[in-house]
């Protein structure tokens, strides 16, 4: 599913949303049918993670395990012309402090040291896939917008109609968890709903998840490789290749022991092509490693901090992750556009985002780094946990520090600068 990233109590979901967890293996916070190639599997029924909350509007399922999210307030957003589902070279991006009405209510960007890395660059066009719930036509990302393909495969949860075709749209209770990934990473400044860590980057909406948020694993396998530009058996070629991929999710159906091997050998093709994975860890306070793609060889995890800078009470944890971003906690969630209105929610799915928009700044400004130098660039210059861990208990650990912006962003432009072989 996209699963928010597991939660306490073993929660698990491939939007990262909460679910009382199947022993040993990945489960959802609705029961659906498994892929039609797989043996049927009744899985007990879960409560829904933070980050994939049903919308108000959507009856609630059940109380959740961990009570992350906050009701959202709907805010009438200005209506705006309907994006293009095009992607220019570029957009106009003001390097002053962003003037969007939410932005001072985005606390996680002090927090990362943004205004310092908008110092560095104001935006970069980079284009960046998320693999998630399936394109919304927001605009925050008027003219930089494309609509990839649907990759799920089962009619049965694909909520509509069919299988794999060329619509991507999102479509469910669960639609805006991809728009808020995407408007995290790339909303416009432009004096309207939030503010993005990169308002030039251009997103390339894919759609893995099914309208009950699960994900079969060979679904994200082959959005992982479309995404990246390889070929897909029946879906045609895309020719805008992401150099950075968001997988604010994990795949379900498959046993949470570790790296599903199908979908190792997509990263590794992937890190061979030069694209970036970027994920969350899940949502379960679990050892991030059982999971796929948080446990894989290769991508880049990234754990949820609260407003404390300590370990969000849900975040996974362990060896597999590389460094952690604010996800917020139900006392002080993060903020985002939706067309829906405005989104609070917390979870590692909106921790992702922001590693990955610094990313992409990153590789706008050095485009000769590989994804490994890119992953050691943002560890190298990460800050240190407050009291230098993320949780008293020393096995849960969330990488080398907090995400900082402004001390990435300007390493990575002295690299820039540094002759070829020095």
């Amino acid at each position: 599913m996209i699963r928010p990233i597991r939660s306490l109590a073993r929660l698990s979901c491939a939007l990262l949303l909460g679910t009382l967890p199947w022993p040993g293996l990945a489960h959802a916070s609705v029961p659906a049918a498994p892929p039609a190639s797989m043996a049927p599997v009744s899985p007990p029924t879960r409560a829904a993670l933070p980050e994939l909350q049903p919308l108000p509007a959507a009856p609630s399922v059940s109380a959740p395990l961990v009570p992350f999210a906050t009701p959202k307030q709907t805010v009438p957003r200005q209506t705006l012309p309907k994006p293009a589902s095009t992607l220019p070279l570029s957009t106009p991006v003001s390097a002053a402090v962003p003037g969007d009405p939410l932005y001072s209510q985005q606390w996680n960007l002090a927090a990362i040291n943004m205004p310092a890395g908008w110092a560095v660059t104001p935006g970069e066009a980079v284009t960046v896939a998320v693999l998630d719930t399936g394109y919304v036509n927001d605009p925050e990302l008027a003219g930089r917008l494309t609509s990839g393909y649907d990759f799920v495969s089962d009619p049965a949860r694909s909520g509509d109609g069919d299988g794999r075709d060329a619509d991507a749209s999102g479509v469910g209770q669960f639609r805006y968890h991809g728009e808020g990934v995407a408007n995290i990473i790339a909303a416009a400044h432009d004096s309207l709903g939030m503010a993005g860590i990169n308002p030039r980057a251009r997103i390339v909406a894919v759609r893995v998840a099914g309208e009950d948020g699960l994900i079969a694993p060979q679904d994200l396998i082959d959005g992982l490789r479309w995404a990246a530009g390889l070929r897909v058996i029946g879906a045609p070629l895309n020719l805008r290749p992401a150099r950075i991929i968001n997988l604010s999710l994990y795949a379900d159906f498959v046993a949470l022991t570790g790296c599903d091997a199908g979908v190792q050998r997509a990263v590794d093709e992937l890190m061979a092509k030069g694209v970036l994975i970027v994920a969350g860890a899940a949502n379960d306070a679990a050892d991030a490693g059982g999971y796929s793609p948080a446990g894989c060889r290769g991508v880049l995890t990234v754990a949820a901090t609260n407003r404390a800078g300590r370990r969000a009470s849900y975040s996974n944890f362990g060896a597999s992750v590389a460094l952690a971003a604010p996800g917020g906690e139900q006392s002080g969630p993060l903020v985002f556009s939706s067309v829906e209105g405005e989104q609070r929610r917390s979870g590692t799915s909106f921790a992702a985002p922001q590693v990955t928009g610094v990313a992409s700044l990153i590789m706008g400004l050095n485009p000769k780094l590989t994804p490994a130098q890119v992953i050691t660039l943002l560890r190298r210059t990460a800050q240190p946990f407050v009291g230098g861990r993320c949780d008293a208990d020393p096995a849960k650990s969330c990488g080398a520090g907090l995400l900082d912006a402004g001390a990435a962003l300007r390493a990575a432009k002295a690299s820039s600068s540094v002759p070829a072989g020095r």
